[in-house]
């Protein structure tokens, strides 16, 4: 099989995504034979038919959905080699690129990084970070999408090398006038009562919930979905629900508007988060320098 060329890959992204040949090929500036042509030379070489033209357009056919997600992901990985290459260009010594979970970036994080990017010494490293569920960092550390991965240390690593880093621990977040307010603490189980705004379904902190309810019997009833911490903690804020979320990021907003924040009594909620990555022999320089900084503050 000849090698398969970005040009074409992302020409054929594009005819997928704008479900037509020929507004694809006026968005990348070319006639709409030139991309026939290429699509054509594309299933020649892969021994399939990519797509099924219709009166109206054409459609990724079975192979061709199959194909779009690989492209995409090979088109993705091009341009952070673009922009790894344009930094080195412009001066920049190493960079290391990090995915962690919402809970990691709304805690301390930053903070570190900070610290890090502050020595002189560490002057000429960038630093980009992207938010992504548990299972999603353990994946993109194993794929080469990222070198540095933190979450939750209760995942799967599937083999990954990891190393202690910080801990928190979770606490129900409610309305100052909701029953439960008056509690200076308190087991999971009594939240149950009520209804929860949750993040994704698929976050290790709704999955560790759910499968403590249904080991006591009951049921997490989520009313709200949402899409990060401060959306949680304002839906809260409004009465809606309650919660369950780290002490660490619910106490900075409980303190400007008077959220009450009640830690858990239970031992699971005391968490602690891990660094993930494929192996020190695999860190470029600056990771593992980032990777040593990060463990040396976690506690003992």
């Amino acid at each position: 099989m000849r090698d398969l060329d970005l040009t074409t890959l992302r020409l054929f992204v594009t005819v997928c995504e704008m479900r037509s040949i020929a507004r694809a090929a006026d968005q990348s500036n070319i006639v709409g034979s030139a991309v026939s042509k290429r699509i054509a030379a594309l299933e020649e070489v892969l021994g399939v038919r990519l797509l099924t033209r219709r009166r109206h357009g054409v459609v990724p056919t079975a192979a061709g959905e199959t194909l779009l997600e690989h492209a995409r992901a090979m088109l993705a990985s091009a341009e952070r080699i673009r922009r790894d290459m344009q930094s080195y260009a412009a001066g920049v010594k190493g960079q290391v690129r990090i995915l962690a979970t919402a809970s990691v970036l709304a805690e301390s994080l930053p903070e570190d990084l900070a610290v890090f990017l502050q020595n002189p010494d560490y002057r000429t490293i960038q630093i980009d970070i992207e938010e992504r569920l548990s299972a999603d960092v353990i994946r993109g550390i194993k794929e080469g999408v990222a070198s540095v991965g933190i979450c939750w240390d209760v995942a799967d690593f599937q083999g990954l090398q990891t190393q202690a880093y910080r801990t928190d621990r979770l606490a129900v977040v409610v309305h100052p006038d909701h029953p439960l307010a008056s509690l200076q603490s308190m087991d999971f189980e009594a939240s149950l009562d009520y209804e929860h705004v949750s993040l994704s379904s698929a976050s290790a902190v709704q999955i560790m919930l759910k499968r403590q309810a249904l080991l006591m019997g009951r049921q997490l009833v989520e009313r709200v979905f949402v899409s990060n911490l401060n959306a949680v903690l304002r839906v809260v804020l409004a009465n809606l629900a309650i919660s369950v979320v780290p002490v660490e990021v619910a106490q900075v907003y409980a303190n400007v508007q008077s959220l009450r924040v009640i830690p858990l009594n239970d031992p699971w909620a005391q968490r602690r988060f891990a660094i993930c990555y494929r192996g020190e022999a695999l860190l470029s320089p600056a990771a593992d320098l980032l990777v040593k900084h990060l463990t040396s503050i976690a506690p003992s």
